[in-house]
């Protein structure tokens, strides 16, 4: 192994070699303990220490890295102390997650790191959401990513690459090319003899390197960073290196040949690198022998106070109270008839506004009050989105704040995560609720889980133009709203009318938590449900419903587009029902529900969703549980059809069951 070192000083190489030694002494530390029993699990990054390394030395101390658990190089040179970061492995209270994740599944921002997910390569779209960022701020700095070389094969790695390419984000795509995925070898995950081979079917650039000559890498890495610092556009950084244990401790290493663990404990990083500083005359064997005792004395003392440190006792209202981060709670008050407006409008002049109109008008009103909010979307910028949603917005908002994005949803989402880890809000637009499928991961795994994970706000809001009645077929018309139902961590927002689209869209705005915004395709343009609503700029509480209209006979609960079914039906048929919108599905708002259930003591849900699996079982159930002894009837449910949705206007009407609801509801009021 050659060392060049050019005009480095001495203390930059001693640094280096100090940087490599730590992370190394402690993993030796951390397999006696596993062996002793008082680790449980450990992944290994012995022998790729130098990529760790290089790479944050390499860096300024706030350009974030966003590595992955086999490069503790990163957390040790970023100055975490040892005993917080143990804490955090062993799973304690005094952990960077209050015990509630393992190993490197939690970020920092005092030292710009944010670990990943057990989800390989969704970060990688997260990093290009922090680089935009930096870009938008005009701040000049760089955001390095790791993959693996099977984490390199996932859908999330071309995505995110594809989108910093084309909207030349300042982001190191780092490849640690160790030869293997857990256990299965290279030959067997791709056929590209290198992977910088990739980086011109994007339009980069590709740099393939030594991953165990630290020098080299860190070298390489400053003279990238310095230059796309200044000139923004992503890079792909392989480095070639190789696992000298297992994926991790328990699962072995007999799947790699001996001849290999020969061939590259001779390429070991730190043992090379020391050998040439002592031949150097910058290192002596003194030096070697202080550095690590000071780092023997600070890892076992680290250990001692650790292991004493008492088990986490549950408490069940904090827990609970860390799935959301804190919302602004402001008083509510009835505008006209308008319920639960925390942010009242200026003036109480009105214009009449179809939901499309709503939706446009709050989403332009919040552009202006939120300047770091930017929104993503497929055609949403000249275009205007395929609703026109968005029309006008790039001329009086720019490029950089509107954004037409690849059609690669998982990354957008993920970068929506990325602009929030800086401070920033963002919006992305599914072009149709049926597409955020593929960019489900980021949602249910990175939005939802950050803020109890490690107290990050995920300031996102999702906009899902959703539903049937309009011929659009299996793929345009799904009611997908209860796949997040299940999801603590999120919230889910379905208005039915254009004041409440309005006064809900720009609060989701203010929310800091991740917000699922459904928006009924049917009604967008509803002449019949246009209605005056407040120019100025307000906003309703999230988490309230709303009575349509009072009753005493039944109680109907409802949301989006079936709230208006039940009114016209019960119009037609002259009952007197206690009509609820929901108008958020999570958190519901079940103080309303059981004191309309009570009041008329007959209950029915309803949804346009599929019947099986859907919202109104889980409040039927809730409704039973808690009103039994007020209910004069069973609690009735309707939905649609289980049924994927049809295209043809005579199965469509089939499937959204309106004869089914008027049905149940005579059945209902029979009792």
């Amino acid at each position: 192994m050659q060392f060049n070192k050019k005009s480095y000083s001495n203390e930059v190489l001693l640094n280096l070699y100090m940087g490599m030694l730590k992370p190394r002494m402690i993993e030796e530390k951390m397999l006696i303990l596993l062996r002793q029993g008082q680790v449980s699990k450990w992944f290994s990054g012995m022998g790729q220490e130098a990529i760790s390394v290089g790479v944050t030395q390499a860096l300024q101390t706030d350009e974030y890295i966003l590595p992955l658990h086999r490069n503790l190089g990163v957390w040790t040179n970023r100055n975490m102390p040892f005993n917080k970061l143990f804490s955090q492995w062993q799973g304690k209270l005094n952990g960077y997650s209050k015990g509630r994740e393992r190993s490197f599944h939690f970020g920092n921002n005092e030292h710009h790191i944010v670990g990943m997910i057990s989800h390989l390569g969704a970060m990688l779209g997260v990093a290009d959401g922090i680089a935009l960022a930096n870009k938008l701020k005009d701040e000049k700095k760089v955001t390095v990513v790791f993959s693996g070389d099977g984490g390199a094969s996932e859908g999330d790695f071309h995505e995110a690459i594809n989108t910093a390419a084309v909207w030349d984000l300042p982001v190191i795509f780092l490849i640690e090319n160790n030869g293997y995925g857990l256990s299965t070898p290279s030959n067997e995950q791709f056929r590209c003899e290198y992977f910088i081979d990739k980086a011109t079917g994007y339009g980069i650039q590709g740099y393939k390197i030594d991953g165990n000559n630290i020098l080299e890498v860190y070298d390489t890495v400053n003279t990238i960073a310095e230059q796309i610092r200044n000139n923004p556009k992503p890079v792909i950084l392989e480095c070639i290196t190789f696992r000298m244990r297992g994926h991790e401790e328990a699962s072995g290493t007999k799947y790699v040949p001996k001849e290999l663990f020969d061939e590259w404990g001779k390429k070991d990083p730190i043992l090379n690198y020391e050998n040439w500083l002592k031949a150097e005359g910058i290192l002596t064997d003194e030096m070697i022998a202080e550095y690590r005792n000071a780092f023997k004395k600070e890892i076992d003392a680290g250990v001692e106070e650790v292991l004493a440190e008492p088990e986490i006792v549950p408490h069940t209202p904090t827990e609970l109270a860390d799935v959301y981060a804190p919302a602004e709670t402001l008083p509510a008050q009835t505008f006209g008839n308008i319920q639960h407006i925390t942010v009242p409008p200026a003036t109480q002049n009105k214009t009449s506004k179809r939901l499309v109109d709503a939706i446009s008008d709050g989403l332009r009103q919040s552009m202006h009050k939120h300047p770091n909010l930017v929104l993503m979307g497929q055609d949403i910028a000249e275009y205007g989105g395929v609703f026109k949603i968005t029309q006008g917005f790039v001329e009086a908002f720019g490029k950089g704040r509107v954004r037409n994005t690849p059609l690669c949803e998982s990354a957008i989402i993920g970068a929506g995560y990325g602009l929030s880890i800086k401070g920033m809000k963002a919006m992305v637009e599914m072009q149709f609720a049926d597409f955020v499928s593929v960019g489900f991961n980021q949602i249910v795994n990175n939005l939802a889980k950050s803020f109890y994970r490690w107290g990050q706000q995920a300031d996102v809001v999702v906009r899902m133009p959703t539903g049937a009645g309009v011929g659009a077929g299996p793929f345009h018309s799904q009611s997908n709203e209860a796949w997040f139902f299940h999801v603590p961590g999120l919230k889910i927002v379905y208005p039915s009318t254009p004041a409440d689209a309005k006064g809900l869209l720009c609060a989701s705005f203010s929310d800091p938590n991740p917000v699922m915004f459904f928006e009924h395709k049917a009604l967008y343009r509803a002449v019949s449900l246009e209605e005056e609503v407040y120019d100025d700029y307000y906003e309703i509480e999230i988490g309230k419903a709303r009575t349509v209209t009072p009753g005493n006979e039944v109680s109907i609960i409802t949301y989006g587009a079936t709230v208006h079914m039940a009114t016209d039906v019960c119009r037609e048929l002259g009952v007197d029902a206690d009509i609820i919108d929901l108008r958020t599905l999570l958190p519901w708002d079940k103080e309303a529900v059981l004191a309309s259930v009570r009041k008329t003591g007959k209950a029915l849900v309803l949804h346009e969703d599929t019947l099986t699996g859907g919202i109104g079982a889980e409040i039927a159930a809730y409704i039973s549980e808690h009103a039994f002894t007020n209910l004069d009837a069973p609690v009735m449910r309707c939905g649609s059809l289980d049924t994927p949705v049809p295209f043809n206007v005579q199965l469509e009407q089939n499937f959204l069951q309106k004869e089914t609801f008027v049905q149940t509801l005579q059945t209902l009021l029979a009792y």
